[in-house]
């Protein structure tokens, strides 16, 4: 009775913990699901209007974007996937919308927009320039004439300028159907004697975003400087706060300030949690590349090329390229293996088992394509990932039955010697030895299943494929929480529930699944662990609760393929259900 009230408040404690430190642990070890996408008011769906995308954080508003796009000269952007302009003034793309995305779920909903001009509110773009000693450069106030009024697919346009001492300057821009913009940087040298000039390109962003920081996906700064992708920068140590305790136990190669960094090639920019914006040098190129803060809350990534010397009558030549789009996997690394971009599809923080999520994912978009729904398709993918590991569940449960078998003599071998625990611990080995179990055989296939399940949290979580993708009736995102809360009658009573209380009706089956899973199991003779087995599904229900419902559907349907093969693997092992029979020890 002692032993089992001791387990019972061990219990009672972890259980608090899970509850009250489960939401602070899950933001900060993976990635959140998005927020809601609509709420249940008196019983009817609505769109909740706070936007998702990048435009939705940052600083506070300067002056309207309307007014500001409509004070200069602009040529306009037009593709599949993109509408916007490029800036005449400075020669900036600064104004850039995302056509196939929307901010909310609601079909009138403005599209994604991404880049905004300096003087408005998320000021975030790319540029193109040159720097040198002892000649006159093109800056942010410089006034570009335009080659056309368009740029689009298979339409380039040319921006130039020429500073009246010789050096005529000029940007050819394109652009493909999708996010990828190709700069081609000319200077034409008339003047009298030679000049030395270095190419540059930048990406600025004001503000920080709302999207979190975590462990397992990495926001904000982002870059490939002649190796892997690089996701230990922060916005705090550009601001100029030494990396944390972790970074640097993981060997971070970020510090306080700017981190600057000479490479070949690579590419950076800012990444947010669907979006990335970041310039490409040449490859093989010689640059040098990194982050800074600038004034006020803003930051900037760039890379400069090395002095080149322009001879009079010559001219100098360089092109680079400026990424500006959602983070789709195969249009990332489509670009990686068709342009030679190194690592662009980490721009995707996939993480360790990379090896393993692309092809889940890849299976899941493949579902999607020819089902139409997402909700369905990851219910086909969660059936064929238990099917497949179906035999490993099949071992484990094998070995489940043998130990049991061996239980009774384990416990008259424990008994026996309980006061020379080396003696008891050879025997135990020896028993094992003889009855040809291995206790590890249990637990080796529970181990494997551990990246599959882990690397399919993460597909649905970071890939942009399921933002508000709908499932059935009220659920129309599956990467939101589910909206209709059950405390408040499906939205019939007039209150918001408050955070670890907004249980709603996917929480609720996922509980009922884990219950029945759980019923299913052998019952252990300890009545503090059958306690601790009774109240486990509910307890797990409240933290499960605010992640995204398509995470949700693919544990329900994991429980109820689960229950299925139970049920098959108990008639093969009757005795698993049994209770373990308690020792007689002789004296």
């Amino acid at each position: 009775m002692k032993d089992d009230t001791r387990n019972f408040v061990l219990f009672a404690v972890l259980a608090a913990i899970i509850l009250l430190g489960g939401n602070f642990l899950t933001a900060k070890l993976f990635p959140r699901a998005n927020p809601p996408a609509t709420k249940i008011v008196a019983g009817k769906t609505k769109v909740i209007d706070t936007p998702t995308g990048p435009a939705a954080t940052g600083t506070a508003a300067i002056r309207d974007l309307a007014i500001v796009r409509a004070e200069t000269p602009r040529v306009a952007i037009r593709t599949a996937a993109l509408q916007g302009s490029i800036n005449l003034k400075g020669a900036r793309i600064d104004d850039l919308t995302l056509t196939k995305y929307k901010e909310t779920v609601d079909k009138n909903s403005p599209p994604i927009r991404l880049l905004s001009p300096r003087g408005t509110k998320n000021a975030y773009f790319g540029g193109f320039g040159w720097s040198g000693d002892g000649v006159t450069v093109p800056n942010a106030d410089t006034l570009f004439t335009a080659s056309g009024t368009e740029l689009a697919p298979g339409k380039p346009v040319t921006l130039k300028w020429a500073n009246g001492k010789g050096q005529v300057f000029a940007l050819t821009f394109a652009v493909d159907d999708k996010y990828m913009f190709t700069v081609r940087q000319t200077v034409s040298n008339a003047g009298p004697a030679p000049i030395a000039l270095r190419p540059y390109a930048l990406v600025s962003r004001a503000g920080v975003g709302t999207e979190p920081d975590t462990w397992t996906n990495h926001i904000g700064p982002i870059g490939v400087f002649d190796k892997g992708a690089t996701y230990d920068i922060t916005f705090d140590n550009l601001k100029g706060k030494e990396p944390g305790f972790f970074a640097r136990l993981w060997g971070s190669s970020s510090k306080a300030g700017a981190n600057m960094y000479d490479a070949t090639g690579g590419w950076l920019g800012f990444g947010d949690k669907y979006f990335l914006a970041a310039v490409i040098p040449d490859r093989g190129t010689p640059v040098r590349s990194g982050f800074r803060a600038a004034n006020g809350d803003a930051y900037q990534g760039d890379f400069t090329l090395a002095p080149r010397v322009v001879a009079p009558g010559k001219a100098l030549v360089s092109t680079a390229k400026f990424f500006a789009g959602a983070k789709e996997t195969n249009t990332l690394d489509r670009y990686e293996d068709r342009l030679g971009i190194p690592n662009f599809g980490k721009a995707i923080d996939w993480g360790w088992f990379e090896v393993v999520e692309k092809p889940i994912f890849k299976y899941l978009d493949l579902l999607f394509r020819n089902i139409g729904n997402f909700g369905v398709a990851i219910i086909l993918l969660t059936v064929t990932i238990r099917t497949l590991i179906f035999p490993i569940a099949q071992r484990q449960f094998a070995s489940m039955a043998a130990m049991k078998a061996i239980q009774p003599k384990m416990k008259a071998i424990q008994e026996k010697y309980k006061d020379d625990k080396a003696r008891q611990q050879q025997e135990v080995m020896a028993l094992y030895k003889a009855e040809k179990v291995n206790p590890l055989a249990g637990c080796l296939p529970t181990l494997l299943q551990i990246p599959i399940m882990y690397s399919l949290y993460k597909v649905l979580l970071l890939t942009i494929e399921m933002r508000h993708e709908p499932f059935v009736l009220w659920i129309r995102d599956l990467s939101a929480p589910d909206p209709l809360h059950v405390l408040n009658l499906f939205g019939l009573l007039p209150y918001t529930v408050p955070g670890f209380l907004a249980i709603g009706v996917v929480p609720v089956l996922l509980g009922v699944s884990m219950f029945f899973q759980f019923k299913l199991n052998p019952a252990p003779m300890d009545e503090a662990q059958k306690q601790v087995f009774a109240i486990m599904p509910w307890m797990l229900m409240f933290v499960m609760a605010p992640f995204a419902v398509g995470l949700q559907i693919y544990w329900i349907t994991s429980n109820l393929w689960t229950i299925a093969q139970q049920r098959l693997l108990y008639a093969k092992h009757p005795a698993l259900k049994e209770p373990t029979p308690k020792p007689v020890v002789k004296t």
